[in-house]
């Protein structure tokens, strides 16, 4: 089994490290435009293999897309980073033409690949990759809803000081201020979260989930790493161990939800397929009209990439 990670930056090379660790893989191919750079990240992380008792082999490449050949499944990192006071919307115009060059690059060198793409605003860069790819929508989705979920369950956790393992929840919608976090949905070892943090309180958790990628920016002054690149290799794992985890995965509405044409995370099965199967939620209204809300925010930054003519 082979994976490739395109971007060797933080989230890139954290993703590729975890994975080679889980060693689930023979090989992780680490790709970056700038000289050397994959190349000394990989060394680096290989030579952690003696230490960690791990067999995957890290390569690295630089704008050497024939390394990364036959990839069962590719990550893409690439893009710029959101700055503080930058929207992810800003990020389109930029991102777009980058995901869509290493997109065409992906497909040359493997035409069968799961393409799993975390660049940012990441619902609208998922549309990009799949417009490029021309591949059907199951092989081509987003990296959100899991990072998403592990900051609401990572502030669920300190709230009631209890193990983050207990918790499990789902969000839906956009990746930013627009996703839908399901109180209804979120349990601590089997116990409905309502019954454990009241009201109030509880919203000041699902709003700072919602802002939560903008926490990490105005602390680090750069995107976080730790944590997208961790989710991202959870993907690639439920799909190269065909496991059918059921995560919550950037993904193309055709129906689902009564709506169409739009990427939006939803519960879904990962397996060797990609995405086998999308679960519809019985919402209520007011989820509804949450779900609705984020709905139209992303499509209307769908529309933007569209008007951008490049396809």
């Amino acid at each position: 089994m082979k994976v490739s990670v395109i971007g060797a930056g933080n989230v890139g090379a954290t993703c590729a490290d975890v994975i080679a660790h889980k060693d689930f893989v023979n090989e992780v191919v680490l790709l970056d435009i700038k000289e050397n750079f994959a190349e000394g990240k990989s060394l680096d992380m290989w030579q952690t293999a003696p230490i960690n008792l791990y067999d995957t082999r890290t390569v690295g490449a630089t704008n050497d897309y024939s390394k990364t050949a036959n990839s069962d499944v590719v990550v893409i990192t690439s893009g710029l980073p959101r700055k503080p006071g930058m929207s992810r919307d800003d990020l389109i115009a930029t991102n777009a033409n980058i995901v869509k060059s290493v997109t065409e690059q992906v497909i040359k060198f493997s035409p069968d690949a799961v393409i799993i793409v975390v660049s940012n605003p990441l619902d609208v860069m998922t549309y990009c990759a799949y417009k490029t790819a021309k591949k059907h929508s199951s092989k081509v989705i987003g990296m959100a809803g899991i990072l998403d979920t592990a900051r609401y369950r990572a502030f669920l956790a300190t709230e009631l000081n209890c193990s983050p393992k207990d918790i499990q929840a789902v969000l839906m919608g956009g990746h930013g201020d627009t996703m839908v976090p399901l109180p209804r949905y979120t349990t601590v070892a089997g116990i409905p979260v309502t019954e454990l943090v009241e009201e109030g309180r509880l919203n000041e958790i699902i709003h700072r989930t919602k802002v939560g990628g903008g926490e990490i920016v105005n602390l680090l002054g750069t995107s976080a790493w730790y944590a997208p690149g961790a989710a991202a290799a959870q993907m690639v794992e439920a799909i190269v161990k065909d496991s059918k985890r059921i995560f919550p995965v950037c993904a193309l509405l055709e129906g689902e939800y009564g709506m169409n044409g739009v990427y939006l995370g939803v519960p879904a099965v990962l397996g060797k397929n990609g995405l086998e199967k999308i679960i519809e939620l019985k919402l209520n209204d007011d989820e509804k009209a949450l779900l609705e809300a984020s709905s139209i925010a992303v499509k209307e930054v769908m529309d933007v990439l569209d008007n951008m003519n490049l396809f």
